[in-house]
């Protein structure tokens, strides 16, 4: 055969498992490549029914019948428009007419799959003896991948990170001695150092791509999480997913996928409005979320968005009031709002439920991002829509950094965090009431000194 009993037992284990619960994850191998080749395909399709489970016709129930016929080669959880749900199984077997028509009739569909490309591709052809090549269809497909611990690739950043570390003191040395080397031996020197700087940022980055996943990972759980809110709530909803290859660190991957969750069961049970409400205001009676990702430079942005009602400012900061919390006096825009709405506590809701939650959601929401480096922001119109920002850093791996340097002092301000970088003469600087502030594109641009305030003794420097 061409695999062992061991990959045979771990195949049938992937093919029981296969159609649980998300779309996309149950593709199997087949445990006998050989075997299946020469058999018929059939594609199976079971709609799961009220009625069908009365007749003890479960899903468990078709796998086991399917296995005892053939082979199973793939198993796909599929979510049609109406929000059912189905099961689709490819199987190799030999089915006769008799046994095809008992399983149509317990609802089990079946098509036979003609591949035509497949059948030319084995038949027979004249092969050179000493050409021919004996491999194992499993090694090759497993050769490609290897599964790593992450705490390995952590250590594996932390050596990294020593190693720019220490190239850097050895920059720091090499120019306190250049006076004494020769020049010749200087450059030599130095065309070394720079190879050593290349290759290791060469090095740096390649683990850090190890590190990243598609952050599909998010994504893939919330269409079924949509239907059940949907379910529950009497809504039409629909999700649209956008940038799911976009890549972000494995370990961030872990962190956001509460946050995400939270706030597209926010925007379900609080911002797609039922039917007849969006009829009423002349929306489509299907509500739409849209889920995105896409990267931008070192940062990766996630976008939440739903055109539903909207964050009405009354009622939030009347909950605000209600709930003892200090509401700023004058104009409240949304990064108010979004301060409101994450404050410990907050709930627009009196009783909690599956989908808002204990009214401390949000609340998490913004502690995930903020432990991650992130921001989270919050764009809203009554009556229109909703939509959450959330913007993190790639990866917390190693950080870029902006060196500056104030007196005998040395800091390093994250990129991350860097818009832009000006250079403002000090002569440009006006003083009002005590305070610094330098013209910037025609409007005025506080200016905080370090030196101030961190203590450390003033520069005399023309420019800053």
């Amino acid at each position: 055969p061409a695999m062992g009993p061991v990959a045979a037992r771990i195949a049938q284990l992937v093919v029981a498992a296969s159609p649980s619960l998300e779309p996309g994850t149950g593709h199997a191998q087949p445990s006998s490549p050989a075997a299946s080749s020469s058999v018929a395909r059939w594609r199976c399709t079971f709609s799961p029914s009220a009625d069908l489970v009365a007749r003890g016709m479960r899903v468990d129930t078709v796998r086991s019948r399917l296995s005892n016929a053939g082979e199973i080669l793939d198993a796909t959880p599929r979510v049609a428009p109406d929000g059912s749900i189905a099961f689709d199984f490819v199987l190799a077997a030999a089915l006769d007419e008799a046994t095809a028509s008992a399983w149509r009739a317990d609802g089990i569909a079946l098509e036979r799959i003609v591949d035509e490309d497949r059948a030319q591709a084995v038949a027979p052809q004249a092969v050179d003896p000493g050409e021919v090549e004996v491999t194992s269809p499993g090694a090759a497909a497993s050769s490609h991948f290897v599964r790593v611990d992450l705490a390995r690739l952590d250590d594996l950043m932390r050596n990294v990170g020593d190693l720019v570390i220490s190239r850097a003191r050895l920059t720091d040395t090499l120019s306190k001695v250049e006076a004494h080397i020769p020049s010749g031996d200087w450059r030599a020197l130095q065309e070394h150092a720079i190879a050593i700087d290349r290759q290791l940022r060469t090095l740096r980055e390649g683990i850090m791509r190890v590190r990243l996943v598609p952050v599909g990972e998010i994504f893939r759980r919330m269409p079924f999480v949509v239907r059940d809110l949907a379910r529950e709530t009497g809504k039409r909803v629909r999700l649209e997913l956008q940038g799911q290859g976009t890549e972000i660190d494995k370990f961030l991957i872990e962190r956001m996928m509460d946050p995400v969750l939270h706030l597209v069961r926010n925007a379900v049970s609080h911002g797609i409005e039922t039917a007849e409400e969006r009829v009423a205001a002349g929306k489509r009676p299907e509500g739409t979320i849209v889920l995105s990702a896409a990267t931008a430079g070192d940062v990766v942005r996630i976008d939440i968005a739903d055109d539903g009602r909207g964050v009405d400012p009354e009622a939030i900061l009347a909950r605000a009031r209600a709930a003892g919390l200090p509401v700023p006096q004058g104009a409240h825009d949304a990064a108010t709002l979004l301060s409101l709405l994450c404050a410990p506590g907050f709930s627009t809701k009196d009783e909690s439920d599956r989908a808002s939650g204990r009214g401390v959601g949000m609340s998490v929401v913004q502690s995930a991002v903020d432990e991650l480096s992130g921001t989270l922001r919050l764009e809203t119109e009554k009556g229109t829509g909703t939509r959450f920002v959330i913007e993190l850093p790639v990866t917390l791996a190693i950080t870029e950094a902006l060196i500056a340097r104030v007196g005998t002092e040395t800091f390093a301000v994250p990129q991350g965090s860097i818009r832009e970088v000006i250079e403002v003469p000090v002569s440009a600087l006006l003083q009002v009431e005590h305070n610094e502030m330098t013209p910037h594109r025609g409007a005025a641009l506080p200016v905080v000194r370090l030196s101030r305030l961190f203590g450390l003794p003033d520069t005399s420097r023309d420019r800053l």
